[in-house]
């Protein structure tokens, strides 16, 4: 039995239109999801095979596909997620207090998520994730679905911004699209995130004696 699997969509395909077309849901899920399920599976796969001949030859190669092709999977399961029909407007509870605290409030915060998705060198992903070491959350982008993304830090809300995540209905304008994502943002889901995060005890302190 594969590892991971392709979750389905939490709502139709043609549900979060117009921001979002039925066709490039389609293909985004069914495809290019399920690319990267297929992906990691088949690089675990490599790697029993290389525990069990002792030829670790391909390591490199094979590690960073896992990486890759885990990393996509787990931005997408979450992408899915963060969106609803009935999302947009603003958050509020403890995750609207954190984005005043930190970001100086929701205005702050969106400009600057948004200016990382839309600054994305090539392809991958404007991120709100939670900094378990500084206890807060952090405004950051990766390229591809791993590069320059912080360790141990966990996603709260992602916005794809790779081309076949918009180009079929916004071309080459990834600003309009970054800017109508907020549109169908599920705040429900990214305060769930951010309370189980808070709750989380991902990287321990060091509590050793002195």
């Amino acid at each position: 039995m594969a590892t991971y699997e392709l979750p389905e969509l939490p709502y139709d395909y043609d549900a979060l239109e117009p921001v979002i077309d039925q066709r490039i849901m389609e293909l985004h899920h069914d495809k290019h999801h399920q690319g990267y399920v297929d992906g990691a599976n088949a690089a675990l796969d490599k790697l029993e095979e290389m525990r069990g001949s002792g030829d670790f030859g391909d390591v490199r190669s094979v590690k960073r596909s896992l990486a890759f092709n885990l990393s996509g999977h787990v931005n997408h399961t979450v992408f899915w997620q963060n969106m609803h029909p009935d999302g947009g407007g603003e958050p509020g509870g403890d995750l609207a207090s954190a984005l005043d605290e930190h970001f100086g409030g929701f205005e702050g915060f969106k400009q600057d998520f948004s200016e990382a998705a839309k600054g994305v060198e090539g392809s991958g992903w404007g991120m709100l994730v939670y900094d378990h070491i500084a206890d807060k959350p952090l405004v950051a982008a990766a390229e591809n679905h791993q590069n320059q993304h912080p360790q141990g830090a966990t996603p709260l809300l992602v916005c794809d911004v790779w081309e076949h995540a918009y180009y079929l209905q916004y071309e080459n304008n990834r600003g309009e699209y970054v800017n109508n994502f907020w549109d169908v943002v599920n705040w429900d889901d990214v305060e769930q995130r951010y309370q189980q995060a808070q709750q989380a005890d991902a990287i321990p302190k060091h509590t050793g004696a002195q």
